[in-house]
């Protein structure tokens, strides 16, 4: 293996090592902790000032200018130009880095440490240039993905202060405009409406802002999150445009190219892989193995990819509903039921491959069903719902073995 490809495999390996580190964090969970305003509390006042100043620098940076700018330099490989790397190092460091460490601070990632090393190789020459714009661009994206999430948070937190709360919504649709165009790709490659979600959600979020109806907030969220999940899913391991099927193609004709687009998933496959790993480990670690560079990228089996994917998300929307059916009565049963509904969509086409298309919809039909029983606190109608949910779950991940 050459010195470039060592390079990538060890970076890949340790991302698998500090997978577990951050899968705690990097969810759009509805826990939160009761405090009491104490005298410790009172003494973080100056800090709170601190951090909403450097909120206030933040959303003043133009992040988007600078990482179009980036790639744009980076983007000269694919002519064969040189890419001038102290140019993009410069933007990386004075611009978006701090953004990066921050994220990597909060979500306990080491993002940074991939993107100046993968900079730096492809600087002294170690790491083949279209691979490390594809690590550049897509682990910014995972940036972007996580600082949404962030802003999200920050919203809830200080629900009783509308106009910050605007604020933040704002700056997650500032955000959000910079992963737009992915988004975009996935709908013209899978004929899905991902864009037309994203925005009515957030359509949804400003109206329940304005009626300072907190669950309606997070229920867009929700519709948000998981659905920039579906679409890196999209890219990375579904079926038939997902990156694990090209580089699988392209390794039949062009080892290099094969070994580009197989980086390009691993890095995709990033912004989900915490959230799977939670609670469908053992799918989501050996997903990450056949994006490894360590993984001959000829071995790389897209079908065994994607059937793993689907018994990932179908275990966590089992588990979604497991946390509902807890939480019943209250306001996260809601939440992680209209999950529940989410993930079963994310693997919509899948589903339909796997048990026919009036399958996939009687299962949809159910999931939208027992959503409304825990809106209307409904518990025999809930209890008639979920155990045929339950049952289609466990089928999905019975076929897709």
């Amino acid at each position: 293996m050459s010195l470039k490809w060592k390079w990538l495999a060890v970076f890949a390996a340790a991302a698998l090592a500090l997978g577990a580190c951050g899968q705690n964090k990097q969810t759009m969970g509805t826990e939160k902790e009761s405090s009491s305003q104490t005298a410790v509390e009172k003494q973080k006042e100056p800090k709170e000032e601190a951090k909403a100043e450097n909120e206030k620098e933040e959303a003043e940076v133009d992040y988007a200018g600078a990482f179009s700018e980036a790639l744009a330099e980076l983007e000269k490989a694919k002519q064969g130009e040189a890419v001038d790397y102290g140019k993009v190092e410069s933007i990386y460091k004075e611009t978006l880095q701090p953004l990066v460490q921050k994220r990597d601070a909060e979500f306990e990632d080491t993002l940074d440490q991939h993107i100046t090393t993968a900079l730096a190789a492809g600087k002294d020459g170690s790491l083949e240039p279209l691979v490390v714009k594809q690590i550049f661009d897509k682990l910014m994206q995972k940036v972007f993905y996580t600082t949404i999430q962030h802003e999200f948070t920050e919203a809830e937190e200080h629900w009783a202060n509308k106009e910050e709360v605007k604020e933040e919504l704002e700056e997650a649709k500032t955000f959000y405009a910079i992963l737009q165009s992915t988004v975009e790709k996935r709908d013209a490659a899978y004929g899905t409406k991902l864009v037309d979600a994203i925005n009515g959600a957030f359509a949804q979020m400003e109206q329940a802002v304005q009626n300072d109806d907190a669950l309606a907030f997070a229920l867009g969220k929700q519709v948000v999150d998981k659905t920039l999940m579906k679409t890196f899913y999209l890219a990375s391991g579904a079926l038939p445009h997902g990156y694990a099927a090209k580089a699988a193609a392209a390794a039949k004709e062009n080892a290099e190219e094969a070994k580009v687009e197989q980086a390009e998933g691993w890095a995709f496959y990033q912004s989900v892989y915490p959230y799977m790993k939670r609670h469908a480990a053992e799918e989501a670690d050996y997903i990450l193995k056949q994006f490894d560079l360590q993984t001959d990228v000829k071995t790389l089996d897209p079908k065994a990819v994607n059937h793993a994917f689907v018994r990932g998300w179908a275990k966590v929307a089992l588990h979604e509903y497991e946390e509902s059916k807890e939480n019943w009565g209250q306001d996260k049963s809601v939440i992680t039921a209209l999950e529940g509904a989410l993930f079963i969509h994310m693997i919509e086409n899948d589903i339909k491959a796997l048990l026919g298309d009036k399958a996939y919809d009687t299962l949809n039909d159910q999931a939208a069903r027992y959503l409304e029983a825990t809106k209307a606190k409904n518990k025999t109608e809930a209890d008639k719902w979920l155990p045929q949910i339950e049952a289609a779950l466990q089928q999905v991940i019975e076929k897709a073995k």
